[in-house]
């Protein structure tokens, strides 16, 4: 099972380990990117990033995190941008939610966005392939 129904992505972020969900393209016909959403536990609080990259993957290239970001002179793109911050897990997958249109059921754990990225270059890149 890909997907990590709400109380189990909860559960995971209590534990101290991120949860992410792929958004999809981004960008222009200029520079084509992909965008994605982590939710990552901190000392205390619970930080929504968006992360927007761009789209150099390939068909045996597909780790999000090596990818550089799409704007070049963008500092916030290096590391993802913080979009908000809250104390309890749950709340900030609803802010996430929220600010960028995350799908509830569509939460994977730390490192697995790259398999939902995947899927979407064998599909050839159509947003309905997320």
């Amino acid at each position: 099972m890909r997907y990590l129904v709400e109380s189990f992505a909860v559960g995971t972020l209590t534990r101290g380990r991120s949860v992410e969900q792929l958004l999809g393209p981004a960008g222009d016909a200029h520079a084509s990117g992909v965008r994605w959403v982590e939710v990552v536990p901190t000392c205390s609080r619970f930080k929504v990033v968006l992360h927007t990259s761009a789209d150099i993957g390939c068909d045996d290239f597909y780790d999000l995190v090596e990818f550089p970001p799409l704007d070049p002179e963008s500092e916030d793109d290096e590391f993802g941008l913080e979009i908000a911050m809250a104390t309890a897990a749950y709340d900030a997958l609803a802010l996430a939610e929220h600010r960028t249109g995350v799908v509830r059921g569509r939460w994977v754990n730390q490192e697995m966005a790259q398999d939902e990225y995947r899927d979407f270059v064998l599909a050839g890149r159509r947003a309905s392939a997320i």
